[in-house]
């Protein structure tokens, strides 16, 4: 069992991205489960399989503890953790060989609070690997990209799993922003330029050795650009996917 966790930005498209894959890796021989933890959601582009919507009532702890929507999120992320047992025999009965895991819309609440890692590490038994989703919104500027790259490491770093940096909705991104943030990927010298040329001020020394670091670290690497509307992208990252899965990249 395969459990890839989609993470990333609130309105970045995780769900639908979900959705994506599994009509892209649907396969005779390769069989694919969904994970709903998102308490909170409303409605899904898809029916998930398992929904830890069944073990944890999220109106009902907001009524009974005089929580806001904050608060209630918060309490039932937690309140997941003790589920993940009856989850897990779930989705082994189910026997996949790949579970798509839709975190909730918030990532903080997942990937910030201690239930988030107790959750990946007991439904995978440690061996897991991470989608972080980006909105194509931050591709406007140099400085906004490098927020997300620093995103996506602490994201890494947190999780200390193999991650896959995607950009979601690139068929509404202007085609010289597309070109721009392309080249922002492939070649660190071209962002760094265009990074400084933005920024002002005296935070630009500071700013310049982080983004020097994240480049030396490998940060960078590939971000994949993906489109659930075209299935960009799509074809990228299942084979990343396969190739981290099938033991290609160090856990």
């Amino acid at each position: 069992m395969k459990c890839v966790f989609i993470m990333g930005t609130a309105g970045s498209g995780k769900s639908t991205l979900v959705l994506s894959l599994v009509d892209r890796i649907s396969d005779p021989e390769v069989s694919v489960a969904t994970l709903n933890l998102d308490p909170g959601v409303r409605w899904l582009p898809y029916p998930p399989d398992v929904d830890i919507r069944d073990y944890v009532d999220y109106d009902r702890l907001a009524e009974a503890y005089r929580l806001g929507p904050n608060g209630a999120l918060i309490a039932s992320v937690d309140a997941s953790v003790s589920h993940i047992g009856e989850i897990k025999g779930e989705l082994e009965k189910l026997g996949a060989d790949y579970v798509l895991v839709d975190t909730p819309g918030q990532m903080e609440l997942f990937a910030y609070r201690s239930a988030g890692k107790a959750i990946a590490s007991a439904l995978s038994e440690g061996d897991f690997s991470t989608v972080f989703l980006a909105d194509s919104i931050f591709l406007n500027r140099p400085s906004d990209f490098v927020s997300i790259l620093l995103l996506s490491y602490s994201i890494q770093t947190r999780f200390q799993a193999p991650l896959v940096g995607c950009i979601s909705k690139s068929d509404l991104l202007p085609a010289e922003v597309y070109e721009k943030a392309k080249l922002w990927i492939t070649d660190p010298e071209y962002l760094r330029d265009d990074f400084f040329s933005e920024r002002g001020g005296l935070d630009v020394e500071f700013s310049g050795r982080v983004l020097d670091a994240l480049v030396e670290i490998g940060v960078l690497g590939e971000f994949i650009f993906t489109s659930s509307n075209t299935g960009e992208g799509l074809d990228d990252l299942y084979a990343q996917l396969q190739r981290i899965h099938s033991g290609g990249e160090n856990q």
